[in-house]
């Protein structure tokens, strides 16, 4: 799980002087990765997603389980070219680290442009194909400027400060951003329940993460509520399929224009 990062400012520097900030940075770290040669390149073709997860020492694989569910809803982009943004880089126990993630994702989309958004400057994980950016995750006019200088992205990964109200924040700005036929990723959704993150244990709450989560599941059947005058969302009509496992989300985008189901009352 990747580490708080600053609130919701239009700064890019870290909020240093929060007490919890402070304690997660000093949560222990391995030694600062460096980039796989080249000629590993052709091996990686042959691995599967938590086999190169593992190569790269990602929490993605591990200390999570989340491989095996990437694997399942993004292997058919394994060979395309498209776009990757990530949200969170990682590494904040010592300087110059992170991009473990980001590394796995080139691996293992040998076509993709590979995006990471962090609050600290990570510009050293830099590589051919591979791009970092420093901004806020809420800071909607750096979201916007990393769609137009990389492209709509087919893949969006928030892994970013695990604060409630950033991942509702960022959600709302990059959705409807998002391919028409792309994936969004929400990692670490434990902390929806987790007040030191914002979160809260009432699993009724209606600002969490989780809310954001059960909200769109009825979305997804909008066309069956009996409110006549009821217009949809846009997350309501473009949300497909909303797939949740332990502490992550995944959500299918597209069109969700099925028609209603329901039987006319018989007439006596």
């Amino acid at each position: 799980m990747s580490v708080l990062k600053a609130a919701a400012t239009r700064t890019i520097k870290p909020l240093v002087s929060d007490p919890v900030w402070q304690r997660l940075r000093r949560i222990g770290g391995g030694p600062v990765e460096s980039a796989a040669p080249a000629t590993d390149g052709p091996r990686f073709a042959e691995m599967d997603l938590t086999q190169i997860a593992l190569h790269f020492k990602t929490d993605k694989a591990g200390t999570h389980h989340y491989t095996q569910h990437y694997e399942r809803h993004l292997q058919h982009l394994r060979g395309e070219k498209f776009t990757l943004l990530e949200i969170g880089i990682g590494g904040y126990a010592r300087e110059r680290q992170g991009g473990r993630s980001l590394r796995m994702w080139k691996h293992f989309f040998p076509r993709a442009q590979i995006v990471g958004l962090d609050i600290e400057d990570k510009s050293f994980v830099d590589r051919p194909r591979i791009v970092s950016y420093q901004g806020s995750q809420v800071d909607e006019e750096v979201l916007r400027r990393i769609i137009a200088e990389q492209g709509t992205p087919r893949v969006i990964i928030d892994d970013g400060s695990h604060r409630p109200e950033h991942i509702r924040e960022t959600f709302r700005i990059l959705f409807p951003l998002l391919a028409d036929d792309g994936i969004y990723a929400i990692e670490d959704t434990q902390t929806s329940y987790w007040t030191r993150f914002g979160g809260n244990p009432d699993r009724h709450a209606t600002d969490t993460t989780m809310a954001l989560v059960k909200d769109l599941v009825d979305g997804l059947n909008h066309a069956e509520y009996p409110d006549a005058d009821y217009v949809p969302t846009y997350d309501d009509r473009h949300v497909i399929a909303v797939h949740a496992y332990h502490n992550l989300v995944i959500i299918e985008k597209g069109r969700n224009d099925e028609p209603s189901n329901v039987i006319p009352a018989k007439r006596f």
